[in-house]
């Protein structure tokens, strides 16, 4: 971003937390869209949407003419595969960068190239979770002034290493490792495993919202931001985002909630769940035309780890959301407190960030107890938020660890389904829910 401060280092850092090991999956229908969704911000996960096209396309092809073979000549029979769910779980990094390079068009000035070029920081962050028995979802995402530790990171290239650094600013892992050390470092501060990854830019954003034509969200207060490229100027009330000003709108800092980058989260989170029910509902995904574009718009701006680049395992990423469904699809911030030593700086929540991280290391569905976040708000919602509905029975083959603690020791509370009641101070959303977004003003 063009208004991204320097970064500082100092010695500390969350402890780290124990890693467990990936759960195994099931079968994706309408929540394929979900996927789509946060492909739309991070952009990543487009890539899954792309090999659905060409699975969806594939199985649509008529019973073809035999042919007759020469003399002489053999015919090697070809297999047609057998594409299900990945058995297990998922845990899947997608990282917006902001680096300007190679884009042209509105990025091509002097001044959008001085404000990122080459790999760029990673400007959004959000952690995919299906869960083992693929009843439940969650997307974390990671604020970008967040101190973090980063640990030593392979350089892009393989040849060598990138030192790590005890107290960082988390978005400054992918201009220092690329994707690697992104993925890294997100391991560090969650004790997750992550084996699929992927890194998007500022022209897949753009490409995909036009792709789906258009994202209508509800803005709850007019949204004005001129320090996005091109600037934004909304009214409230109901507006179809598409192309640069779907980009706009996703990176717009200033003009939503209170102009801080956690508030560009929760606006971000309501953009998503239009998205997603866009898809659900609108047919996109009996829409041909829309795959295929959906497709090319994915395909052509991401950079996926060498575990994506078989289609196949695309598709079986995209199928384990099948039967998930949007009440279950959660959205939510990774918990951050103001940073004692600099207030344009947050670091991890103790007490919440463990519940989080080890509801993600035991596979277990999270349960929304608090707000929408700064730049979010739920016209529908009572005085006390409702929390999402749980899936209706625990994840099977979960690790059978002890449950999530807080910085007091006392376990997080849980449901009957194993369902984990994260604390209020972790925000969000539910896929199902119609937000609105608050301007800045």
């Amino acid at each position: 971003m063009t208004d991204e401060p320097p970064r500082r280092l100092r010695v500390r850092g969350p402890a780290p937390v124990r890693h467990g090991r990936l759960p195994r999956r099931r079968p994706v229908t309408a929540v394929f869209q979900l996927l789509a969704a946060v492909v739309a911000v991070v952009l990543v996960s487009g890539a899954s949407v792309a090999a659905y096209a060409v699975w969806d396309v594939a199985r649509s092809v008529k019973h073809g003419v035999a042919l007759v073979t020469l003399p002489g000549h053999t015919t090697i029979p070809q297999d047609i595969p057998n594409v299900a769910a990945l058995p297990g779980g998922v845990n899947l990094l997608l990282a917006g960068t902001d680096s300007r390079s190679g884009l042209g068009g509105v990025y091509s000035s002097a001044a959008e190239q001085d404000a990122s070029s080459g790999e760029g920081n990673n400007d959004v962050t959000m952690l995919l979770h299906i869960a083992e028995d693929h009843k439940s979802m969650v997307v974390v995402s990671f604020p970008r002034d967040l101190m973090v530790r980063i640990p030593t990171c392979p350089t892009p290239d393989g040849k060598g290493t990138v030192s790590g650094s005890s107290y960082a600013m988390f978005n400054t892992a992918l201009s220092r490792g690329g994707l690697a050390c992104v993925v890294l470092t997100v391991e560090k501060l969650t004790g997750v495993t992550i084996p699929f990854g992927a890194v998007i830019n500022f022209d897949g954003v753009s490409a995909m919202s036009t792709a789906v034509g258009g994202v209508t969200v509800c803005l709850a207060s007019k949204v004005k931001d001129d320090y996005t490229n091109p600037p934004l100027d909304l009214p409230a009330g109901q507006s179809t985002l598409v192309g640069d000003e779907a980009l706009s709108f996703l990176r717009s800092r200033h003009g939503v909630g209170d102009g801080s980058d956690l508030g560009r989260i929760s606006n971000q989170q309501v953009f998503l769940s239009a998205l997603a029910r866009k898809i659900v509902s609108g047919g996109v995904l009996g829409n041909p035309v829309q795959l295929y574009a959906l497709a090319k718009a994915a395909v052509q701006n991401i950079t996926p780890s060498d575990t994506l680049t078989n289609p196949t395992t695309l598709v079986e990423i995209a199928l384990a959301l099948k039967d998930t469904g949007l009440q279950n699809m959660v959205f939510l911030q990774y918990p951050a407190v103001t940073d004692p030593d600099d207030v344009n700086r947050v670091v991890p929540d103790e007490e919440a960030s463990t519940a989080v991280n080890q509801a993600l290391v035991n596979d277990q569905p999270v349960m929304l107890t608090g707000t929408t976040g700064r730049a979010a708000e739920d016209p529908n919602a009572t005085a006390t938020p409702t929390p999402a509905p749980a899936p209706s029975q625990t994840p099977t083959g979960a690790a059978t660890t002890a449950p999530p603690v807080g910085a007091s020791g006392t376990p997080a509370p849980t449901g009957a389904s194993g369902t984990v009641e994260l604390p209020k101070s972790v925000t969000g959303q539910t896929a199902a829910q119609q937000t609105c977004t608050k301007g800045n003003n």
